[in-house]
């Protein structure tokens, strides 16, 4: 059996168990509400069924079977865009709600399922459920993501990712007005050190930088342009939390559920917006750029017509 301790985030405050698990632990819905339905989460010692109301600050014990080892499964995604595509590497705009690649506990859809269903042959490099992938998505954000086609292009964009030489532009919605309005926040991320499914900034965490510039400021929003030197797991969400400016959708890093819920949003006001890298295999630059999708473009009319 897995298990987790955890405090519930205010901004989960209300919310059913099923959804909460799925943004907490990163289960799908279906799982969540399994795990519920098996006695597996506990309310400040109180079993919960998966239709029952969290309450903030309440500390959370969850309980579940593991699963066997995560596989790709064909799973076509109509939303999921080509950028892209050549015989070495294909850029996908990826929806909100698809994640990278499988993992325990998500039977969701995933890029690389997507891509084979859709007849992509890609990289057989990496572990058997990630095969080609070479940076990630968290399933809530959308946008650019590579994936590698051949053996030579995985080698060769790993590396580049590693080194740095992948600029990756990102737009962001956050709460406020960032002070100054553009600048750089260099501080190493690590584990959560009292949530083992949440980041924070900790002394000991990995060297992370997130450069970012006020593109338009709203009444109580902002939205950012921001560039990566680093690609650490929910960097930028991790980054603006703590510059007190979370993302504008984003209950786990203190979103402001009010506002969410005023924009029309139902997950981070975060966006792949810009990739541009060297082709892995040709050696020729490649910039490839994604348009906003329809709930992140509809939250902005909002917050223009305030």
């Amino acid at each position: 059996m897995d298990s987790r301790s955890l405090v519930v985030p205010d901004g989960l405050d209300g919310v059913r168990v099923d959804a909460a698990l799925a943004k907490m632990l990163g289960f799908s819905r279906t799982f969540a509400a399994e795990v519920a339905e098996a006695g597996g989460v506990r309310q400040d010692g109180r079993t919960l069924a998966k239709s029952d109301k969290l309450r903030g600050g309440a500390f959370l014990d969850v309980e579940w079977q593991a699963r066997r080892e995560p596989e790709i499964v064909p799973i076509a995604v109509p939303d999921l865009g080509i950028a892209y595509d050549d015989d070495d590497i294909v850029v996908v705009d990826k929806p909100a709600g698809v994640a990278a690649h499988p993992s325990v506990g998500w039977e969701g859809p995933t890029v690389v399922g997507a891509l084979a269903a859709a007849g992509f042959r890609i990289a057989t490099s990496g572990a058997a459920e990630r095969q080609g992938v070479v940076h990630r998505l968290d399933v809530g954000t959308s946008g650019l993501m590579v994936v590698a086609k051949t053996e030579r292009a995985y080698s060769a964009l790993k590396r580049a990712f590693k080194e740095r030489e992948v600029e990756k532009i990102y737009h962001a919605v956050v709460q406020g007005h960032p002070d100054p309005l553009s600048g750089t926040i260099d501080a190493p991320i690590g584990r959560h050190p009292s949530h083992s499914w949440k980041f924070a900034v900790t002394p000991d965490g990995k060297d992370s930088v997130t450069h970012y510039e006020t593109i338009e400021a709203f009444p109580g929003a902002s939205l950012l342009e921001i560039h990566l030197e680093t690609g650490r797991t929910h960097q930028i969400r991790v980054h603006m939390a703590a510059h007190r400016h979370p993302c504008v959708g984003d209950p786990l890093y203190g979103g402001d559920p009010t506002l969410s819920a005023r924009l029309g949003l139902t997950r981070q006001w975060l966006h792949a917006h810009e990739l541009t890298f060297a082709h892995p295999v040709t050696t020729d630059p490649v910039t490839v750029t994604s348009d906003y999708p329809a709930d992140l473009a509809h939250a902005l009319e909002v917050l223009r017509g305030d």
